[in-house]
């Protein structure tokens, strides 16, 4: 296998690593030296700052023609805790939002046969006219192809028709792990990998800016991941529309993948860090800590990680899947946890602006 010291000569120099740089970290077991090596990564790009948002999650329904066996969210419609939000509950929550100070609503839901894509612009105008200062982080790259087929429109026309009803940039999920193997295993009916991309590179050209994101600790394989992470660097080489990459530890409770535990916290730190070592092109890391948790998230700032992504009131996705942190944390949780860990924390808003206060 090879050795880490020739990967350390090419961190410390600002070289690109190569795919086999990729897999020797990930079958490494020295976390400790792969996390060091994140680390001048993160200080290089972001100094001390760790950034966090103050957002709120909105997922409008969980009725999705896509039934992922990795998923513990999505129902068919008339299944036991299949639901759909109204006009009227989804904008109660924009404005429970608005009070609590939020500068981001994230929203994401399942395929559902049965809306209209005018459901869709409706419900981005809605939310932009009461609250016009809050960015609406909006429908993933699936959501976004399944919207427009719906529409009868090619994916950048939806795109344009998003934008002007409010949509201000897009979330990274659906991309789990773009490998066919491995989509046949755990989302045969979902967008494959090219197709998620294709939507992405359509949004950037379009100047609507997103995240990325990897679901681990399922079937795949290192290769398989690190193939994965370097057809995001090539998008974001030929693009530069990412935001930040946001690694998703995969939760096995109540879906159809059988794994008795989840990720370990070792897993968890090498990812992330691997991550950051890969993603030279990338701005911001940023572990999720709703799958992660708040103290290994409050490590990861030590392995690669500048953001611990926000408050995150009302996120349902990751606890159906049996996920035990808080549904919301305070700011002042958030900034306690980042001084902790010897970072000095930074609000942003959706687009990285930050500080938004002193």
């Amino acid at each position: 296998m090879k050795s880490l010291r020739s990967i350390r000569e090419k961190v410390e120099s600002g070289e690109r690593l190569s795919a086999s740089d990729g897999v020797a970290l990930f079958k490494s077991n020295d976390v400790l030296e792969t996390g060091r090596l994140a680390n001048i990564v993160r200080e290089r790009k972001n100094g001390n700052r760790a950034y966090y948002i103050i957002n709120y999650h909105i997922n409008y329904a969980n009725i999705c023609v896509n039934r992922c066996r990795f998923c513990a969210f999505s129902r068919s419609a008339g299944e036991d805790g299949a639901y759909e939000m109204d006009m009227e509950e989804i904008l109660r929550r924009a404005d429970e939002a608005a009070r609590m100070g939020a500068t981001e609503i994230h929203i994401v839901g399942g395929l559902h046969p049965a809306l209209p894509f005018e459901f869709y612009t409706e419900m981005l105008r809605e939310i932009r006219s009461r609250h016009p200062h809050i960015h609406l982080q909006a429908f993933t790259a699936v959501e976004i192809a399944h919207i427009a087929g719906v529409g009868g429109m090619p994916v950048g026309d939806a795109l344009v028709e998003l934008r002007e009803a409010g949509l201000g940039s897009l979330p990274g999920g659906g991309a789990e792990v773009f490998a066919p193997r491995v989509r046949r295993e755990i989302c045969p009916e979902k967008l494959p990998g090219e197709k998620w991309l294709d939507v992405m590179r359509t949004a950037h050209r379009l100047n609507i800016r997103s995240n990325a994101t990897m679901l681990y600790g399922h079937v795949e394989t290192p290769e398989e991941k690190i193939e994965h992470l370097i057809k995001l660097r090539e998008l974001q080489d030929e693009t530069g529309g990412f935001m930040s990459f946001i690694p998703l530890a995969f939760h096995p409770r109540n879906t159809g993948i059988s794994r008795r535990f989840g990720t370990t916290g070792i897993e968890d730190l090498k990812h992330l860090a691997i991550a950051r070592l890969m993603l030279d092109n990338f701005d911001h890391i940023k572990a999720f800590w709703i799958m992660l948790g708040l103290k290994l998230s409050q490590v990861s700032l030590s392995f690669g990680v500048d953001d611990i992504d926000g408050t995150v009131v009302e996120e349902k996705i990751t606890h159906m899947a049996g996920a035990e942190t808080p549904r919301g944390v305070s700011v002042e949780e958030l900034r306690g946890l980042i001084r902790e860990a010897g970072r000095t924390p930074v609000r942003r808003d959706t687009l990285y602006n930050a500080p938004l206060d002193s």
